[in-house]
């Protein structure tokens, strides 16, 4: 496969040489947009929005177009788009996914077909993995849409209504993925159209769209609402299953008679891969008795045995600082994904309450669901899909399955020069983390900036207590301390600084280098 394709050339390579005239045409009008005054430049919207009523397509003025942001993009913000960038905004108004590298700049590729696409009237949608990349992108690539004469629109949770009516009116709109699917499903229970944010689902680009389409597909965006007051079987179900005795399995172990056996001895049994905890034959005839219960199967006693499953996952399986996080007297939920307090969402199904009695605060009442869709279904119903990643070839068979989205890698601008080491393996974690103290200690004395990317609040801490004791002074940001994002952010790149981070700073964060 690897000569066919060094003699033939890749499905890439084909698509990005087809695309290469394109590019020079945009590169034959610079000399001659380069000419034209800030005002000459800013006409140019009106007079493309008149051709498209005219009966041109987005296609037939998309050289000009290019050629007018790139222009507009020089004067506004200091950047001249590279040939390779405009392939990737020519791919990505294709309605395709563009792979490129860190530090190629997707951010600014972006901007070309977002411009190019909102001349249509229908609205642009750019969808980032996280708030503050939507507001830092709205407002740094705005400017460029706001000298062309385009409107922008921010979305950001908790805004009222009416400015998110307005934010959805612009040409361009920014937001997370999250948001704008919750939009979609209280826009679907509203009474009057008059009260919808949303004004339909013309064309989105997806930045991380491997994170969001491929890793977050099947996650449930769910809208709650009040169903019953919470019952004091939380409280009963929490105290009996503090008295049990758990057996954690970390992986699929042979289940043979020996195991089996064991697991006798245990009254719950917790499977970590498979996020289970379940009662043994000693844990049931435990509850029979702790319930005064003839048979604890019975349908009458549906409502116990729900109690004690939900109690046995909050104890067995949710881990505080990992999936949920306790704050001024609140159970919230960390992403796992972004690493972010998800503010307003609960576990359903009377996980949420399970959790709170176990964490000893206020239980709330119980909830039903009102409304739900996964990411997978919400984003196939756009118009117009595609997106940006650095990795999306490892998933190109799912992306063109579920999505019918092609996967075209662009080539850098210079030769690559970055080393990507490969991985080192460790006997146990304890042996990794001292490792990393010391390559941490080791750059840090030489100078170099330093990011440790951790999975989880608890890690973070962890290692940060190591490199406390090691003398290496450093910050954390995690969902705990998510208030001070950016400041720890910007400081981040300096002389010998230390960040240690969940992924809730993100993908697609710049951290600029520089001195003390």
């Amino acid at each position: 496969m690897g000569l066919f394709k060094s003699i033939f050339g890749s499905y890439s390579d084909k698509e990005v040489k087809r695309i290469r005239p394109i590019v020079d045409k945009i590169n034959s009008l610079e000399p001659e947009i380069s000419k034209l005054s800030d005002k000459e430049l800013r006409e140019k919207t009106n007079e493309f929005k008149k051709r498209l009523s005219n009966g041109e397509t987005l296609d037939d003025i998309l050289p000009e177009s290019f050629a007018v942001v790139r222009e507009a993009s020089k004067r506004v913000l200091g950047m001249r788009h590279f040939d390779v960038q405009l392939i990737g905004g020519i791919v990505l108004h294709q309605g395709r996914i563009a792979e490129m590298k860190t530090g190629e700049g997707k951010t600014l590729v972006a901007t070309l077909p977002v411009y190019l696409n909102a001349l249509s009237g229908q609205g642009v949608h750019v969808i980032t993995v996280n708030e503050y990349l939507a507001k830092r992108d709205s407002e740094w690539m705005g400017k460029l849409y706001k000298f062309l004469g385009l409107s922008v629109g921010l979305i950001q949770s908790r805004m009222p209504k009416l400015a998110k009516q307005e934010a959805y009116n612009s040409d361009v709109t920014y937001g997370t993925n999250n948001e704008f699917g919750f939009d979609y499903l209280r826009d679907n229970m509203v009474i009057r159209k008059d009260e919808m944010v949303q004004r339909g689902l013309n064309y989105a680009i997806v930045d991380e769209i491997d994170s969001i389409l491929i890793d977050e597909a099947r996650t449930p965006l769910i809208i709650s609402g009040r169903a019953n007051k919470s019952s004091d079987l939380y409280k009963k179900a929490d105290s009996f299953v503090r008295k049990l005795n758990a057996k954690v399995i970390i992986e699929e172990d042979v289940k043979d008679e020996e195991q089996l056996k064991d697991n006798e001895n245990y009254d719950y049994i917790v499977d970590l891969k498979a996020k289970s905890s379940t009662l043994t034959a000693k844990g049931i005839a435990k509850a029979e008795r702790e319930f005064g219960l003839e048979n604890l199967n019975d349908i009458e006693n549906s409502d116990i045995v729900h109690n004690i499953t939900q109690a046995l996952r909050a104890h067995g399986v949710m881990k505080r600082d990992i999936d949920y996080i306790v704050k001024d007297g609140e159970v919230l939920i960390v992403d796992e994904f972004t690493g972010r307090i998800m503010y307003g969402r609960r576990y359903n199904d009377g996980l949420h309450q399970a959790i709170e009695a176990k964490e000893g605060v206020k239980i709330a009442d119980e909830s039903k669901t009102l409304a739900t869709i996964t990411f997978q279904n919400f984003f196939r119903m756009y118009g117009k899909l595609s997106g940006m990643t650095g990795t999306a070839m490892t998933e190109e068979d799912e992306f063109q399955e579920i999505y019918n989205l092609d996967v075209i890698s662009i080539p850098t601008n210079k030769p690559l020069i970055r080393i990507d080491n490969g991985d080192v393996i460790y006997r146990n974690e304890d042996a990794k983390f001292r490792a990393v103290a010391n390559d941490v200690k080791e750059s840090h004395d030489k100078g170099q900036p330093v990011l440790v990317g951790t999975v989880s609040i608890e890690k973070s801490e962890k290692i940060s207590k190591i490199l406390s004791k090691a003398g290496v002074p450093h910050v954390v940001l995690n969902a705990k301390n998510h208030e001070k994002e950016a400041e720890i952010i910007a400081q981040a790149g300096k002389l010998g600084s230390v960040t240690i981070a969940t992924n809730m700073a993100g993908r697609g964060t710049d951290i600029m280098l520089g001195r003390k």
